[in-house]
């Protein structure tokens, strides 16, 4: 409707997992780098928690991209994408089948599994990498999470067969901490923890989607309009994405290049869960001491722990999750040792080629 009007070859705001459309700010990219490093190194277990809207499943879709890009030959992927993780066990493993493209004619679960673990053996034979995603996945119960948990103990004596990502609300943090999920919560390798964006990442934000959208002149925003975006989003991506749309739509209705603050006012008043505070999340490595009770900053948006952390510690996140950032210090990036070949310049690589490769694609 109103892309032509302001030069964009596609609508850039849809509400859909786009790889092309993720802005790597602090915190996403991060997580990216410790997702992309998570599976390449066979750690098992890794956590992705965010808000509503923040952009966990685009960063799980853009990994996978990346993931797959960089993958061929016999360094083949395997993955396998859930989206609606609210099944019983028996239905979990039929799903998880389809989306491996396992053939499998028994119901029996002993067969299903056996098909399963066959098929783990004969990619890690050849060089190459299971991937399980599981999105929303604080809607599970505790018996579907026991289940994923019992899948993920296949292994060898030198990697873990299945890499397991686990994606959902800040409530996942709640779910494992119950004791009937202790083991689960030893085997967690990572945590990424996504937030709200600044406002200096929703201009970027912002801009970065007009130009993926096609944009060639200057983002039509302006600068107080960009602000008031800010404020009555609250900085989570998919409230923007409803109010640059709407604000778009309006621009062009009443034939305005520029969308200004009145724009802006006018598209929030037609819009249901604005006007609210900016909850931005603050990270902290978990603690290996139980009876440390603080935690120590590593990395703005992102955690990174070792399997055997005990149960407490899920606690010290949970109350670190919380805090609203002020601080105006740049992120510190840790990022664990690697093993083989990878380092940690090249997981900056791949991200940058991606990066590299939007710029080439809009020019």
């Amino acid at each position: 409707m109103y892309t032509a009007f302001y030069g964009l070859r596609e609508e850039p705001f849809r509400l859909t997992p786009d790889p092309r459309f993720l802005h790597l700010a602090d915190p996403h990219r991060t997580a990216l780098k410790l997702l992309l490093q998570g599976v390449m190194q066979r750690k098992g277990f890794m956590l992705v928690t965010g808000p509503v809207g923040t952009g966990k499943t685009t960063l799980l879709h853009t990994a996978l991209q990346i993931l797959t890009e960089k993958s061929g030959g016999a360094n083949r992927l395997v993955s396998a994408f859930l989206v609606n993780p609210t099944l019983s066990p028996s239905e979990l493993l039929e799903a998880m089948l389809d989306e491996f493209e396992i053939t499998c004619s028994s119901t029996s679960k002993p067969r299903r599994l056996a098909a399963f673990h066959q098929m783990l053996y004969e990619t890690q034979q050849q060089g190459g990498t299971s991937v399980l995603l599981i999105d929303e996945a604080h809607l599970m119960s505790v018996e579907l999470l026991e289940e994923v948990r019992l899948l993920g103990n296949t292994d060898t004596y030198q990697e873990k067969l299945v890499q397991i990502v686990l994606c959902g609300q800040p409530e996942l943090f709640t779910v494992l901490q119950r004791p009937e999920l202790r083991a689960l919560q030893q085997r967690i390798a990572a945590t990424c923890q996504l937030r709200a964006l600044s406002l200096p990442e929703t201009r970027a934000y912002i801009a970065e989607r007009l130009h993926a959208a096609g944009l060639r002149g200057p983002v039509p925003f302006s600068s107080i309009a960009i602000e008031s975006i800010h404020k009555l989003s609250g900085g989570v991506p998919r409230l923007i994405n409803l109010l640059c749309d709407a604000c778009l739509a309006l621009g062009f209705e009443t034939q305005k290049k520029q969308i200004d603050q009145s724009v802006v006012d006018q598209a929030g008043e037609e819009l249901p869960g604005l006007s609210r505070p900016a909850v931005v999340f603050s990270v902290s490595q978990l603690s290996k001491d139980e009876s440390h009770s603080s935690t120590n900053a590593v990395a703005e948006g992102v955690t990174t722990t070792v399997a055997s952390q005990p149960r407490s510690n899920f606690v010290h996140a949970e109350k670190a999750v919380a805090t609203v950032q002020e601080s105006p210090e740049p992120p510190v990036v840790i990022i664990p040792p690697l093993d083989g070949n990878w380092t940690k310049s090249t997981f900056d690589v791949l991200i940058a080629a991606l990066k590299q490769g939007r710029a080439s694609a809009r020019e």
